[in-house]
């Protein structure tokens, strides 16, 4: 008799683990790019057809999502895509300037070749958006926009930092997305985030926090007033 080979647990675990980290991903992205627009609401099973996904992974990410605060599981009504109010979108954007200010000061304040390596990177995030709006490509211009936020909270240095912005990022990510074409073209952004870089790479801790935070309280200031402007109630 021919003995079959039994799977080893830790392999299926790590494949099960990928697949929801697969889903969660790309839930995420959709919910990001309004694929799954605010207060879409749908059960499990549609969600993972529209993906392409299978429904367990899909439902284990669908968890995940809830507790970053995307979505919402009603009981026998399927999920819910939260939406958010202007007002929500001005404590968000309070909580991005505060974490990107300081994520800006901390990285600043890195060993010389740390900062350095993580300002090369900051401008290829730049230079990408420079090559984006030269195209009229605005969605590329946003996700080089997103990444260069990124890269200055990952790269500081503080894990409780990069988590608290991973959610709260993601949500100015799709009010940036809702009124990109709204607003006016998004060319003075290549010059705050070049002064960002110069005072990361200067090791100018102060400065760097000065910038992070000016940048962003003018995208608060011009975002959340069209948002109250246009009279979008949720987004």
């Amino acid at each position: 008799m021919v003995e079959l080979a039994r799977a080893d647990p830790s392999e299926a675990g790590a494949r099960r683990g990928s697949l929801v980290d697969e889903a969660y991903a790309a839930l995420k992205r959709a919910i990001r790019d309004t694929v799954f627009p605010p207060g879409y609401q749908g059960s499990e099973q549609e969600i993972a057809v529209r993906l392409g996904m299978s429904r367990t992974p899909v439902h284990e990410a669908i968890i995940r999502l809830q507790e970053d605060g995307l979505v919402r599981v009603l009981s026998k009504r399927g999920v819910l895509i939260c939406p958010l109010a202007p007002q929500d979108m001005r404590e968000i954007y309070e909580v991005v300037i505060a974490v990107e200010s300081m994520a800006a000061e901390l990285l600043a304040a890195l060993p010389e070749p740390v900062r350095a390596a993580a300002a090369d990177e900051l401008e290829a995030a730049a230079a990408a958006m420079d090559e984006a709006l030269a195209h009229d490509d605005l969605p590329g211009w946003a996700e080089a926009d997103d990444l260069f936020h990124r890269l200055l909270v990952e790269r500081c240095g503080n894990g409780r930092l990069r988590r608290i912005a991973q959610t709260v990022t993601d949500q100015a990510h799709r009010a940036r997305m809702l009124t990109l074409k709204l607003r006016a073209r998004p060319a003075g952004s290549a010059q705050a985030h070049r002064l960002i870089i110069a005072a990361v790479r200067a090791g100018d801790a102060g400065e760097a926090h000065r910038c992070a935070r000016a940048h962003r309280v003018a995208a608060r200031d011009e975002i959340v007033p069209l948002i109250e402007h246009i009279g979008l109630r949720q987004l």
